[in-house]
């Protein structure tokens, strides 16, 4: 039984009111990390990122090695809520569960799984649509950023809903952590306003159906891309987990600076300079103040050779043993069936629950 959290319920979306959830999520987790159930996931548009990485990849590794379930999902079906049709999904799947395996998951300790193979998560959007109205869907800051991003000249439905299919993504498996950056917190809200509504209105007061998730925050929830904004896989400013070093270096050279030739670490006042700094620093497992403070006087050019090396001689291994993975493809699929077999068996009993919560259960 995968336990709820002892922490009081929240609608607050502030980022400081989240840090402190998370520092109490933090204190329980190595208290008793079998407790709890985490879901994460990605859509395979691409190959996962820096900025993926820092913000809740290597988050995932350390819960999965700390004891805590962990569920993977390669969000597939949502590839088509910004595009109109799933270019090359089979290999952009196959390659997202590369980059899992290469920075650590365990697909022992952890259950790596698809969409479109899990109908009963799928079939839990229908009820969840009817918790959550139009005009709550239209006020979400995150779907607003993507529809302003789309590549598509009208909103299709499954964008307008796509926080409430994350909610039955979160939900499905009764997920009480979820790891990510702060610019997921509003989607992580409807799925926490999906679990209440839903049950005060089928469940018993004595044993509700669906825990409230609570983000759980990485030290880094946010790195900038090589052009000064939000690193993303579809605007082409970052560096991707299976870089080539020398793509690495060529990358981090073009990377927005500022005219200032002093390094300091400050974000609000210079987030392009300070984002490398932070960069650097999360490399080499150092205090961002103290890496800029050392580069110093000499410029925007020594900065970026110290991210440079510093990401170069993180990552080494990690794209040393996704050269080595890729060599097996077969590898990769027999970790997507397996993973899809228990999270199927997961789905069902929960739409069996929820089924029942609705007295939907006559035949």
């Amino acid at each position: 039984m995968i336990a709820s959290l002892d922490i009081t319920a929240s609608d607050d979306l502030g980022v400081p009111a989240a840090q402190r959830r998370s520092a109490e999520l933090e204190r329980q987790i190595l208290e008793r990390p079998g407790r709890f159930r985490a879901l994460t996931g990605d859509r395979p548009t691409g190959r996962l990122h820096l900025g993926h990485y820092f913000g809740t990849l290597h988050n995932r590794v350390r819960l999965q090695n700390l004891g805590v379930d962990m569920m993977v999902l390669v969000a597939d079906y949502q590839v088509l809520t910004d595009r109109d049709v799933a270019d090359r999904l089979a290999e952009r799947v196959e390659d997202l569960v590369l980059d899992y395996l290469a920075i650590g998951i365990d697909p022992g300790r952890a259950t790596i799984f698809t969409h479109s193979a899990i109908p009963a998560l799928n079939q839990l959007l229908l009820p969840f649509l009817s918790l959550i109205s139009v005009a709550e869907l239209s006020r979400n800051p995150t779907v607003k950023d993507e529809i302003t991003h789309s590549r598509q000249s009208a909103v299709s439905g499954l964008m307008f809903t796509y926080p409430v299919h994350q909610a039955a993504d979160i939900l499905f498996c009764k997920a009480g952590l979820v790891p990510v950056g702060q610019d997921q917190l509003p989607h992580l809200e409807v799925a926490r306003t999906v679990a209440r509504r839903f049950n005060k209105r089928y469940g018993a007061a004595s044993k509700p159906v669906f825990p409230e998730p609570e983000a759980l925050l990485s030290a880094a929830p946010l790195l900038l891309g090589t052009d000064g904004g939000k690193m993303s896989k579809s605007r082409g400013n970052a560096i991707t987990l299976a870089a080539t070093a020398d793509e690495t270096a060529r990358l981090i050279r073009g990377a927005k600076t500022d005219a200032e030739r002093h390094i300091a670490y400050d974000p609000a006042g210079r987030p392009e300079v300070s984002s490398l700094v932070l960069l650097a620093a999360l490399c080499l497992g150092r205090d961002p103040h103290e890496v800029a403070e050392e580069i110093g006087g000499r410029g925007a050019a020594a900065l970026k050779s110290v991210v440079t090396d510093a990401v170069n001689g993180y990552f080494a291994p990690i794209r040393a043993r996704r050269a080595d993975l890729a060599r097996d493809r077969t590898h990769i699929r027999r970790v997507l069936r397996d993973g899809n077999e228990r999270a199927a068996a997961i789905a069902d009993a929960t739409l069996g629950e929820v089924r029942a919560a609705m007295n939907g259960v006559y035949y």
